[in-house]
């Protein structure tokens, strides 16, 4: 058994994988021979992703808020805390916070042979996310 107190301070989610302020505290790091990675990620209201994809898939589970995601190709869904998503291996998606709430997730993936969880794409655009669906509370 390790147990690992919280000596790593939040970090600010970098602009080219995020439009808008996020924070990021990690809860889980590859260790062994284990590749799992896990992060608590904070969005402010209206902050989401950058578009990406993951060797693994990634699951991410809402604690707090309000949020959205998106697959490439499907409708923009709302999503609140207990929801669980699971984007399959590969599979072009964003997420973020809805306008007017804050939202926080636990992400979940496995990184690849090479050690990478994630190959970030481009910003999600305006157009994208503006077509959410309004239900927000």
């Amino acid at each position: 058994m390790q147990i690992t107190r919280s000596s790593i301070d939040t970090q600010k989610g970098p602009g080219d994988w995020f439009t808008g302020d996020v924070y990021i505290d990690p809860v889980a790091a590859p260790a062994g021979t284990s590749t799992v990675a896990a992060a608590l990620v904070h969005f402010a209201p209206g902050a989401r992703t950058a578009w990406h994809t993951h060797p693994h898939g990634q699951t991410i589970f809402v604690t707090e808020g309000v949020g959205l995601c998106q697959r490439e190709g499907g409708p923009v869904e709302v999503i609140r805390p207990g929801d669980r998503v699971f984007f399959e291996p590969e599979e072009n998606h964003w997420h973020g916070a809805v306008p007017g709430r804050l939202m926080v997730h636990i992400a979940m993936q496995q990184a690849d042979e090479s050690g990478s969880p994630v190959t970030w794409g481009r910003h999600v655009s305006d157009e994208e996310y503006d077509a959410a669906p309004v239900d927000s509370g």
